[in-house]
């Protein structure tokens, strides 16, 4: 089985290096394709750095896997999944590992996230992808990070669909202290929510509208993926094609265009 492994922290991130050499232990044909630098918050972004309209990559070994065939890619994260799965690459990937973030993806902020955008992208295109991420601001728990990611990818090996997504969160703790890991619904919204304070006008057509970020006060009613995180749990859910049609009924509604003939 061939993986793909992506990020949207860039080549450089340890989080990615881990995935990959685990990817290899786990016995996947392994190509690691990654940002040249940061792209987090890029969502599903089909975006580039390009000169003359050509796709800027070059080769970069990781350290403890030289003989990984490994690229840095000027282009958002779900763009080098796209273009991997028509061949940008060589075969394109039975499955995409999207990873380890620096960080949590937990609820429906998702929908902002590199690292599940990169893997949503592989899975519209009939892929397999697991999305991994390790809650924290600066987290250092990567034994526990190893731990659960050897799980995720047996499971997803054994059990996972294409077309779907396994989106992991792991909690940034020791493994004694590691609670296990269950399955969970996605949270309200994710980990951090946005204040907007009031417009500063400069007198010019110019204006600065203040923006600061806080963590989420959440509803511990409901055992979401960000609750158990944070109660010590790694988490899994799955997620399906993003752009199912839910069933309403719209109506119909007919124009009359000119030149028709009207009653």
């Amino acid at each position: 089985m061939k993986a793909l492994i992506v990020n949207d922290d860039g080549i450089d991130s340890p989080g990615l290096a881990l995935l990959a050499r685990l990817a290899v232990e786990a016995g996947f044909d392994v190509q690691v394709a990654a940002p040249h630098v940061e792209r987090s918050g890029a969502s599903a972004s089909l975006t580039a750095l390009q000169d003359e309209g050509k796709l800027l990559l070059s080769r970069r070994p990781l350290d403890d896997l030289p003989e990984v065939e490994s690229y840095a890619v000027e282009a958002s994260p779900a763009l080098i999944t796209f273009l991997a799965s028509y061949g940008a690459f060589g075969t394109a990937p039975d499955i995409v590992l999207s990873g380890i973030n620096l960080g949590p993806n937990t609820g429906h902020a998702i929908l902002h996230s590199g690292t599940v955008g990169a893997a949503l992208t592989a899975a519209t295109h009939g892929a397999r992808a697991v999305a991994l991420s390790l809650n924290g601001t600066a987290p250092s728990q990567w034994e526990t990070a190893e731990l659960v990611t050897r799980r995720a990818l047996e499971w997803a090996v054994e059990h996972s669909r294409p077309g779907t997504v396994l989106n992991v969160n792991i909690p940034d703790m020791p493994v004694h202290e590691l609670r296990g890991l269950r399955s969970a619904p996605l949270a309200g919204f994710g980990a951090v929510q946005a204040e907007i304070g009031e417009v500063e006008d400069d007198g010019d057509i110019s204006r600065a509208l203040p923006v600061t970020f806080r963590a989420v006060e959440l509803d511990e009613s409901h055992d979401s993926d960000a609750v158990l995180v944070c109660r010590g749990w790694a988490t899994a859910t799955v997620l399906t094609m993003p752009f199912e049609v839910a069933e309403a009924d719209l109506g119909t509604l007919e124009f009359a265009h000119s030149g028709s003939s009207q009653q």
